[in-house]
């Protein structure tokens, strides 16, 4: 059985952390500046260059290239067939996190307690870990840095079966009208559908570690995804909110079985800022491949 120690787990999830706040991955960067070449309001395509210029600036002088560096949410696979040793795989990812937002002086977001000790950690831990347990023999982490901005307009509905597709339609774009300029667009829409409540959200968050622009392999979905990105930018919001026809870069959607009486639907929003790296640690010690 291979290993992983938890200090190669550690030393990884710091540097994705600093990469990731740092240097925008150039599939989005890509997207947004299809985006300045089709934008046809004045201030939008403004907004746009301006963007531009900050994505080379950040990745260029290594600096956050915006300043809520957000939580860290971490999506890691554990193949099954990999033994971790060293010590827990939470307490090495968040040591990651801890030592990435204080040596990469990335801003510290994440309070004590939600309700009653909202007193900052200093350390932006603990991070907001997903694991999932896969065929094979590697450990596959991906870090989104999420800011509060487009947390913020994240969206649930509980529609009935008889709502359909259309329902489904209906509620994705009312909800980015309800966002509005508030996310910082133009956005990446995340869609979780089906599952339950808990699930349709995790589908939606899930969905925005897709790399950006990359149809889903259903055709169904994928004509949905075509069409929901059509709608959404009719409704003139625009970049940074300023009116515009690109307020989505590009829609996003993970299905999940459900029940027959139900219909969940999540949003989650990213903003412009459409930060996430991934790595892949596997063998003996751990060798990192990217």
């Amino acid at each position: 059985m291979k290993q992983v120690t938890t200090e190669k787990i550690t030393e990884a999830v710091r540097e994705l952390c600093i990469d990731a706040a740092n240097d925008l991955p150039h599939e989005v960067e890509g997207l947004i500046q299809q985006a300045a070449k089709e934008e046809e309001s004045e201030f939008g395509k403004y907004s746009l260059e301006k963007i531009e210029k900050n994505i080379k600036v950040a990745r260029d002088e290594n600096v956050p290239m915006c300043q809520d560096t957000g939580v860290a949410v971490v999506f890691v696979e554990v193949g099954q067939d990999v033994h971790i040793v060293g010590g827990a795989l939470t307490d090495a990812i968040n040591e990651g996190v801890r030592q990435g937002y204080t040596d990469g002086y990335l801003r510290k977001s994440v309070v004590k307690d939600p309700v009653f000790e909202r007193v900052n950690t200093g350390d932006n831990t603990p991070a907001l870990i997903h694991t999932d347990i896969v065929p094979g023999d590697n450990v596959k982490i991906q870090i989104l840095p999420k800011g509060a901005g487009s947390e913020n307009m994240g969206f649930l509905k509980m529609l009935k079966p008889a709502d359909g597709l259309e329902g489904i339609k209906g509620f994705v774009v009312d909800s980015l009208a309800k966002a509005g300029g508030n996310p910082c667009p133009p956005v990446i829409v995340g869609v979780g559908i089906g599952g339950t409540m808990d699930k349709s959200a995790f589908l939606s968050k899930k969905a925005l570690s897709r790399t950006a622009g990359e149809p889903h392999p259903d055709p169904r979905y994928r004509q949905l995804e075509e069409e929901l990105l059509e709608e959404i930018n009719k409704l003139g919001i625009g970049p940074q909110g300023f009116g515009g026809k690109v307020t989505a870069l590009a829609v996003h959607i993970e299905a999940y079985p459900t029940h027959i009486a139900t219909l969940p639907v999540s949003v989650n929003l990213n903003c412009h800022a459409a930060r996430h790296k991934e790595i892949t640690l596997t063998g003996e010690g751990g060798t990192i491949n990217v």
